[in-house]
């Protein structure tokens, strides 16, 4: 019998532990299609704009 109860505890633990991971990954997935939709609604309204202000030239020369 105690062999029983501990399989079903094991088993309740593991189907926890899944939704948990299952709902993980959904907010995981919303805030990237949120990040996603706001880069694509700021890139539309300054489609001519410069992405940064900063010169494209490496910080350090590269030595021979």
């Amino acid at each position: 019998m105690y062999g029983y109860e501990v399989h079903r505890l094991r088993s309740a633990e593991l189907i926890r532990q899944a939704e948990h991971d299952r709902l993980a990954r959904e907010a995981v997935r919303l805030r990237r299609a949120a990040r996603r939709e706001a880069a694509e609604r700021s890139a539309e309204g300054a489609a001519t704009e410069e992405h940064t202000s900063r010169s494209r030239r490496h910080r350090h020369p590269h030595t021979a």
